[in-house]
C-alpha cells in the first residue's frame, strides 16, 4: 500500500500587495540574538547577501550594511505558495518575495527549495538594488524525536484499536524524513514545513495483512491530512482541516 500526498504547486503569479509601514534600524552591527528563533534564511551573490527572517524581526546583510527591521507579516498569493514582504520607512524600501520554486545557488551548488527576489531602495537611491538568491524554511527543532499515539481522531486509542503496538513516528528535521509504525506496518516518508505548515507527504508503508479492526487507514488517512501542528506538555498535536487532531505523547 503506498500513500502520497499530491506537491505544493508553484506559481509566478501573486495577488495585490499592500504596504506595512514600521521604523527601521539600519547599519547595526551583527549580534547573538538574531540568529535565535530564525525560521527563514536566504542568500545570493554579485554581491553577496543574507537574509534572515525570525518572529521579531527581518534581517538583511549587504557588503555595505545591515539593515535590521521588525517582522511583518507577509502577503500571501491566492493562487500559489508566494509570500512577499512589503517594508517601507523614511530610509528604506525593502520588498522580499519568497516563491515556492527549486533555486540553485551556482556559487556553491546547493539546491533550495525556495527562490528568493528582494528589492531595496536605500536613503535618495533613485533606483532599486535588485538581490536574487535563494532560500529555505528551518524546521522547528522541537519535532526532532519519537512519538507514540495517544488520540486519534479525538479519541484515545486502546488495544481494540491496534491489537499490537500503537503507531508511532520518529521525525528527524535535519532531513526533513520521518519513519515510523502504522500499528501494523512500517512507515517512511517526508516533511513539507513552512512557518506554521506542517505536512507529511510521500508516506509509503509495508504491505503486511492487518487484522480486522485495526484502525491503520484511519491513522494513515488522519496523518496524511495534517496540515498545523502545536507542542506542549510533551504532547505534539497534528491537526487538519476537519478538526479532527492526532494526538502524540513523546517518548523519552
Amino acid at each position: 500500500m503506498t500513500i502520497a500526498c499530491n506537491k505544493v504547486k508553484s506559481s509566478d503569479h501573486t495577488t495585490k500587495e499592500n504596504v506595512s509601514k514600521s521604523p527601521a534600524v539600519e547599519n547595526k552591527e551583527n549580534n547573538t540574538d538574531l540568529t535565535e528563533g530564525i525560521y527563514f534564511t536566504a542568500n545570493g551573490t554579485e554581491p553577496f547577501w543574507k537574509l534572515k527572517i525570525t518572529d521579531e524581526r527581518i534581517t538583511l546583510i549587504t557588503p555595505e550594511q545591515t539593515f535590521v527591521t521588525p517582522h511583518t507579516e507577509p502577503i500571501k498569493a491566492a493562487d500559489a505558495n508566494v509570500k512577499s514582504y512589503k517594508i517601507h520607512t523614511e530610509s528604506t524600501e525593502l520588498n522580499i518575495q519568497i516563491k515556492h520554486v527549486e533555486c540553485l545557488n551556482q556559487a556553491s551548488d546547493k539546491q533550495s527549495n525556495y527562490t528568493v527576489d528582494i528589492e531595496l531602495k536605500k536613503g535618495l537611491d533613485k533606483d532599486l538594488t535588485i538581490l536574487k538568491g535563494c532560500g529555505d524554511y528551518i524546521t522547528d527543532y522541537r519535532l526532532h524525536d519519537i512519538w507514540i499515539l495517544e488520540e486519534l481522531n479525538g479519541k484515545t486509542i486502546d488495544r481494540s484499536d491496534f491489537k499490537n503496538e500503537f503507531p508511532r513516528i520518529e521525525i528527524n528535521t535535519k532531513t526533513n524524513q520521518f519513519i515510523g509504525f502504522t500499528g501494523c506496518n512500517q512507515m517512511n516518508g517526508s516533511l513539507f514545513f513552512e512557518k506554521g505548515l506542517l505536512r507529511f507527504s510521500q508516506i509509503m508503508t509495508t504491505k503486511m495483512m492487518c487484522e480486522s479492526g485495526s484502525k491503520e487507514t484511519e491513522f494513515l488517512k488522519a496523518l496524511q491530512s495534517t496540515t498545523t501542528y502545536t507542542i506542549a506538555d510533551n504532547r505534539l498535536v497534528l491537526s487538519n482541516s476537519d478538526g479532527s487532531p492526532l494526538v502524540f505523547k513523546k517518548i523519552d
